[in-house]
């Protein structure tokens, strides 16, 4: 007897176990439970759900290339039977299925160490990201404290500089025309003064 494979997720059917289905074209169809029948009936992909083999081999998930999956192809050549043949064969068999399931495994192992490597690697990236984003958020507040502190100091310095040109309360200031008059009525009196000076000096 042979072990068959399901058509949809392609793992073993033994035996007396398992659902067949004939189409009308001939062409035979072997599922392992009712789950793949269903879902083979509803039309479903294989290559789009996660857990048959499909899908797995397709995403890199199981082996694909390796010397123990060639005893395995089905041959329909008729051989005569011959014991030592028929004993070496199922030797074979077994030598073959713990090495295949040696290889898996390391596969498996190798798989999940990559898998963690590229995870730890998205992990630095986004943890650099942030460090970045946080970087340029304290050089931008750093700025515009800056800014700041640069904006009073030119607030201070106007209005020094307006305090120094405010004359003081109650003197006022002279503005154009009457500043020319001030200057030569000053220039007037101080005339006057050096010359009656000159005078008491003649007199005496």
């Amino acid at each position: 007897m042979r072990i068959e494979t399901c058509h949809f997720c392609s793992s073993n059917v033994y035996p007396g176990h398992g659902i067949t289905f004939v189409r009308n074209d001939g062409k035979i169809f072997k599922f392992c439970r009712s789950k793949c029948h269903k879902s083979f009936k509803m039309k479903r992909n294989p290559r789009k759900i996660r857990w048959t083999g499909t899908f797995r081999r397709t995403h890199g998930k199981e082996l694909l290339v390796d010397k123990t999956f060639t005893f395995e192809r089905k041959q329909n050549r008729p051989v005569r039977y011959d014991r030592e043949l028929y004993l070496s064969t199922i030797r074979a068999m077994k030598r073959i299925k713990e090495i295949r399931i040696r290889r898996e495994r390391l596969f498996y192992k190798q798989r999940i160490i990559t898998s963690k490597r590229k995870l730890q690697e998205a992990v630095m990236k986004k943890r650099n990201k942030i460090r970045q984003r946080e970087e340029e958020g304290d050089r931008k507040a750093r700025e515009w404290e800056r800014e700041e502190e640069e904006a009073q100091h030119r607030d201070m310095d106007k209005e020094k500089e307006q305090r120094i040109r405010i004359p003081p309360i109650g003197i006022a200031q002279p503005l154009g025309s009457q500043r020319t008059r001030i200057a030569t009525t000053e220039r007037q009196v101080a005339n006057t003064t050096s010359n009656r000076s000159k005078a008491k000096l003649a007199n005496k």
